[in-house]
């Protein structure tokens, strides 16, 4: 990619985050959302490997502020992506007036946290909102792999696998006797396997680059490239 298309990019991405908010301060808050681009390695002071997962950054902007009087818990609700005028609706168009927003929104999230002092709507969230040797709890939804057998789905190990034995991957015997006669709940079947909402607790902080709007973090993380990831410091 030329020079001249990569100032043109970045001019885009700027002049799409003036639209989405009206105001350019930057909050930390105690956590903040971020999209999964993949894995990599990274070497630290010790010259040790490091696996890494890459996280994007978008710039999300504060939407709402829910106080216990109002919504009977404190909250920072934060708003990502701006949508076109014919995909908003008008309540979205409303509620998003005040925070800048021109139409809606394609994200809208809730940090759960005391509310800082001086936090106005439109406030930009910080990418520093986590820094480097932080410890946080990831939320993401899981890779989706469709319907699958029970062997797969729960790791059972299965019959013999010689010839004549008629019982090579099947589940086995599920029921009971005359009494109670049924299957009881939460046996083992074979069904949709993932797309599940999955928490990984003290994972690390290894780099945030507030320039290039990534940072990393040690390990994998659930979900596909692109999935939203919940970081929340612990």
């Amino acid at each position: 990619m030329s020079t001249q298309e990569n100032t043109a990019l970045d001019n885009k991405s700027k002049k799409g985050e003036v639209q989405a908010g009206k105001g350019s301060t930057l909050v930390k808050l105690n956590g903040l959302y971020a999209f999964k681009e993949g894995m990599s390695t990274v070497y630290n002071d010790k010259g040790e490997a490091v696996p890494v997962t890459i996280l994007r950054y978008e710039p999300w902007y504060v939407s709402q502020l829910k106080t216990a009087n109002g919504e009977g818990y404190q909250a920072v609700q934060i708003a990502c992506k701006p949508k076109k005028s014919k995909n908003s609706k008008a309540s979205e168009k409303g509620h998003l007036k005040a925070a800048g927003f021109e139409n809606g929104a394609a994200l809208i999230k809730e940090m759960r946290q005391d509310l800082p002092q001086d936090l106005e709507l439109g406030s930009q969230v910080s990418i520093e909102s986590l820094s480097k040797g932080d410890f946080v709890k990831l939320t993401a939804k899981s890779k989706g792999r469709g319907f699958v057998g029970s062997m797969k789905r729960w790791n059972f190990q299965g019959g013999p696998a010689s010839h004549g034995s008629k019982f090579h991957r099947q589940p086995g015997s599920i029921g009971n006797r005359t009494w109670p006669g049924r299957v009881m709940p939460g046996k083992k079947f074979p069904g949709h396997w993932g797309d599940e909402t999955v928490t990984v607790k003290n994972v690390e902080v290894v780099e945030v680059n507030p320039e290039e709007k990534v940072l990393m973090v040690k390990g994998p993380v659930p979900g596909a490239r692109n999935t939203l990831v919940k970081l929340v410091r612990v």
